[in-house]
């Protein structure tokens, strides 16, 4: 396969956009893509991170290049996982305790830390709406992250979150309670359930 070939399949596979990282790991060489970059037109987006000008819009993927340590939280987390029909005005990150935060702050990300024991728990990977792979957390610990910092979130929309985890058919309460101990809201998150259930 000749080096355009590669990089127009790299480009096709990645909806739009395109990683340097991809393209060495391909084979190709930056000079080349450089070259391939001007031809083409790509905006650079980030730091190793190209798209093509009539490619979907898509930040959160973005951020996840940028910030690939990051795992989408909180509001962004329900959103992903359709508990919430409403995308969040700023999206929320986790990251592990001592992460630099400066660069996501400076985007209006909103950011959250947790030691690196914690940080790992309920990692999983979900397809946004434009069709990209993006690293979140799953509806039980989002539903414990909620309840962990409840009084910067709205009442109603906590309220709203737990009912449509309660609705999912592959929920897991033995999970949800045994992150509600780890996290330590076991007790709020029982109050939320007899009054729903």
């Amino acid at each position: 396969m000749s080096k355009v070939k590669i990089l127009e399949s790299l480009l096709f596979a990645g909806k739009g956009f395109i990683r340097t990282s991809d393209v060495v790991n391909a084979g190709v060489s930056k000079t080349y893509f450089g070259e391939f970059v001007r031809k083409n037109d790509l905006e650079r987006i980030a730091h190793g991170l190209y798209a093509a000008r009539d490619s979907w819009d898509d930040g959160m993927y973005v951020i996840q290049v940028r910030y690939p340590d990051a795992v989408f939280s909180h509001e962004t987390a329900l959103y992903l996982l359709n508990l919430s029909e409403r995308e969040p005005d700023r999206y929320s990150v986790t990251v592990k305790s001592g992460t630099n935060s400066t660069g996501l702050n400076r985007n209006g990300i909103k950011v959250y830390k947790v030691n690196g024991e914690r940080f790992t728990e309920g990692i999983i990977e979900v397809l946004s709406s434009a069709g990209r792979y993006l690293r979140a957390y799953n509806p039980e610990r989002t539903i414990c992250d909620l309840l962990r910092y409840r009084r910067h979130i709205e009442a109603q929309e906590l309220q709203s979150a737990i009912k449509e985890y309660m609705r999912l058919r592959e929920k897991n309460i033995p999970l949800l309670m045994r992150y509600a101990k780890v996290f330590s809201v076991e007790k709020i998150l029982r109050t939320y359930l007899e009054v729903l259930l």
